[in-house]
């Protein structure tokens, strides 16, 4: 099932462009599919409707059938979004592996593949290895490569979305301030949104559960640990500076003695995140406490450690549940400090040591019920994510489709759209 698409407000702007974009993010939220609801919905006259319905069936954007009908008179068109008019291209990347998928604008896959890579390599031969990645995948499905409409990337780290880069990310040395959307850009001609990866997972997993359950936190847990918050209206809450979220560097009680990598001290990713566990509890116990905690991320070594951690956690071993009962206990305070600060109605906690076990979720729902107010947990929901490893793929998918639908996007195709002759004239691509 697709997840859901945002629908527009009520206020109506009078550029054209601004109007097509309601019209077709209320066909493609399933909120109108004739033209009499939509003239019941936006306010507009029929023949404006007529007018600016056709524009987009002409440009190929939404789809046009004739519904059966025994009525009298011609047959009420009925409208869909056209899955066929482009993809979206998603690259979520991760401190040790990029999945690239390439799927329709109804959220179909068209194609896709997951490789190892380490984002330590840098933004410049990532950068290359995933356009590469995408003309294969584009050659493979059959898509020529005028195609692609959008392509979003999920970075694990704080990202500017304005300017579509990296900032100061601890784990992608190298990547802070790189020109990520624009060096993507130029490669595929199409707009590029780089976001952070945890935010893609929350956006993904609220517009997958019942509405009622919003607002959703989304808390992951990997290499390192990050959420992501959707408010009620399906928004994400990026925050002033895109820092929303960054939780993984919120101090701990007791653990002033363990250093993070970011520099300080007591963080709660230094105790409780996937790839801590794995260096603290390595076998040969080489490690210990603020070297393992410190160590530097993004390497096969760490990559490696994480593997047999979670192996060893798969295999039930008694060391491994306690260490992440621990885990979660300390991760815990964290999630019922943001509940008291964010109210939300579902909180969901991911990441592959939570469908290692259940022991890190048992645990922090102990923390919460127990730490938070009655007020603030009296409906509240702690879960695992309902997606997996699936939620920021379907978040990005959203995204994607929800910016060639807004009005700068529903400009861009329709002017790509006039220079092959059809709806707007001979404009030029903006």
């Amino acid at each position: 099932m697709a997840a859901r698409l945002g629908a527009p407000g009520s206020g109506s702007r009078r550029h054209p462009d601004a109007v097509r974009s309601r019209i077709a993010r209320l066909v493609a939220a399933g909120e109108a599919d004739h033209r009499l609801d939509l003239a019941r919905l936006t306010g507009l006259s029929r023949s404006s409707i007529h007018t600016h319905v056709q524009d987009l069936v002409d440009a190929g954007l939404l789809h046009g059938d004739d519904a059966a009908g025994g009525g009298r008179g011609r047959p009420a068109l009925r409208l869909s979004l056209a899955g066929d008019a482009g993809v979206v291209l998603i690259a979520d990347l991760s401190a040790f592996s990029a999945r690239c998928v390439v799927a329709d604008l109804t959220q179909r896959v068209l194609a896709e593949l997951t490789l190892p890579w380490r984002l330590v390599e840098g933004p410049q031969p990532t950068l290359s290895f995933l356009a590469d990645r995408f003309a294969d995948l584009l050659e493979q499905a059959g898509i020529p490569a005028d195609r692609p409409r959008v392509l979003v990337v999920g970075l694990p780290g704080p990202v500017d979305v304005a300017r579509g880069m990296a900032v100061r990310p601890p784990i992608m040395p190298g990547w802070d301030g790189f020109p990520v959307a624009e060096r993507l850009a130029a490669a595929f001609d199409c707009p590029v949104l780089v976001d952070n990866d945890v935010n893609l997972m929350a956006l993904g997993e609220a517009r997958t559960v019942p509405p009622e359950q919003l607002p959703v936190l989304f808390v992951t847990v990997g290499a390192g640990i990050g959420a992501g918050f959707v408010l009620a209206d399906g928004t994400l809450h990026r925050g002033a500076d895109g820092a929303a979220g960054d939780i993984g560097h919120i101090r701990a009680p007791g653990a002033d003695e363990v250093v993070c990598r970011c520099g300080k001290v007591g963080c709660v990713e230094a105790l409780a995140s996937t790839g801590a566990l794995a260096r603290r509890h390595a076998p040969t116990g080489a490690a210990d406490g603020d070297d393992a905690s410190a160590g530097t991320a993004g390497t096969a070594a760490d990559d490696a450690a994480m593997r047999a951690f979670l192996g060893r956690l798969r295999d039930g071993l008694p060391d491994e549940l306690r260490a992440v009962r621990e885990a979660g206990a300390t991760l815990g305070e964290v999630v019922a400090l943001c509940i008291h600060m964010l109210n939300p109605r579902h909180v969901v906690v991911g990441g592959e040591v939570v469908e290692a076990s259940d022991d890190l979720l048992s645990a922090v729902r102990g923390v919460v019920y127990r730490q938070a107010l009655p007020l603030a947990t009296r409906e509240l929901t702690i879960t695992r994510s309902v997606l997996g490893r699936d939620a920021s793929m379907v978040g990005a998918m959203v995204l994607g489709v929800e910016h060639l639908l807004s009005p700068t996007g529903i400009g861009r195709f329709l002017d790509q759209d006039a220079g092959h002759g059809t709806a707007r004239g001979a404009h030029p691509a903006r």
